[in-house]
């Protein structure tokens, strides 16, 4: 069993270091974005038995009208409790093009997309989620930017149907926080839906990272990004697998491994804290001086010393958060544990297996 931790330098080291004219042995046909390509679509799935069909049905539609390409999809099952993995594998049998990855159980969506993109051989490789809220349709034009020089061609939102006016501020309102806190600068209406080139693939998997965050990593890396524009649609089948829980970790994630604005938040108000407690003492003295009165107030007091202790256990649980990932970052276990792979040709293995169950 090789670990992830092991992945990205020393692979996007030797990818760098061939010459300009040797073909990508990562790629299946190579050549230049003009010419014809090898397209990668993966696509993370949990418990998508009622979408998967007309999901298939879609993207390949789609796929086999886009000129000068080929094209693999790759389905990585998340540790699904219905019948996913039953259909995709006769989604493999009916389709050479297809692969299928099968995690040994759900390590969640970004670690399903880093799984697929780890086996992914294209020139290019797009991101989309299995319940066809985000419309294969748009594919083509991402490619048509992406033959037009940009590395990533992102969907963006214009308009989200058949999600609750709450949702969709609340998503506004937390990538607005982050863009406010982060170090770098990340589209506001964008989720995991794009297409990026192979290069970016690289680098990306090259960040070892176990609290992943795929737009903020992308955007991080950097290299030519362009919007592409589109309507998402409601969900085509079945429920969405995000929770509350789901969500508040996802946003955790985005909000504390970009930036180390609430450790200096906590410095920032121990200051504030310590300077109003200076400015108390100096008036407490001054009306002692002038008026010859002690301050009093019991509930004052009270009140003051919970608020203190408030605040002391939400700073506390700030470095704990920090800490835990750490934590996590040293003991350095793989990202995830691979049960069954179907469709892959036998020679291709891009990066090292985290485990074969």
């Amino acid at each position: 069993m090789e670990s992830r931790i092991s992945w990205g330098d020393a692979d996007l080291n030797q990818q760098n270091q061939q010459p300009s004219n040797q073909q990508d042995p990562r790629s299946g046909l190579g050549g230049s974005r003009s010419g014809k390509i090898l397209l990668s679509i993966v696509v993370p799935c949990f418990n998508e038995e009622a979408a998967l069909p007309g999901t298939h049905a879609r993207l390949v539609a789609v796929l086999e009208g886009v000129p000068k390409i080929e094209f693999e999809l790759i389905y990585v099952d998340d540790g699904s409790r219905d019948g996913t993995l039953a259909l995709l594998r006769g989604l493999q049998l009916a389709d050479a093009r297809v692969r299928v990855l099968s995690l040994s159980r759900n390590f969640g969506q970004q670690v399903a997309i880093t799984a697929g993109l780890a086996q992914a051989a294209g020139e290019a490789a797009t991101i989309i989620d299995a319940d066809l809220q985000d419309p294969p349709e748009v594919i083509p034009e991402m490619l048509v930017r992406w033959r037009q020089g940009t590395d990533v061609a992102y969907g963006v939102r214009q308009r989200r149907e058949g999600e609750g006016l709450f949702k969709r501020w609340t998503s506004k309102a937390f990538l607005w926080f982050i863009n406010l806190i982060s170090e770098i600068s990340m589209p506001v209406d964008v989720g995991e839906f794009r297409l990026m080139d192979r290069r970016v693939i690289d680098a990306f998997l090259a960040m070892p990272e176990r609290d992943r965050y795929l737009r903020g990593m992308v955007a991080w890396a950097g290299f030519r990004q362009e919007p592409v524009h589109f309507i998402r649609a409601a969900r085509d089948a079945g429920m969405t697998k995000w929770s509350l829980r789901m969500l508040l970790r996802l946003a955790t994630d985005g909000a504390l491994s970009f930036s180390f604005v609430p450790l200096r938040l906590a410095i920032w108000f121990g200051l504030l804290v310590a300077g109003l407690a200076a400015v108390g003492v100096v008036l407490a003295i001054v009306q002692r001086i002038v008026a010859d009165v002690w301050v009093s107030g019991t509930t004052t007091l009270f009140v003051a010393l919970l608020f203190m202790g408030g605040v002391q256990l939400v700073v506390i649980g700030v470095f704990g958060e920090y800490i835990g990932r750490i934590y996590r970052e040293v003991k350095q276990r793989p990202l995830y544990l691979v049960k069954e792979r179907l469709g892959f040709p036998s020679a291709r293995r891009m990066a090292p297996d985290a485990g074969d169950g």
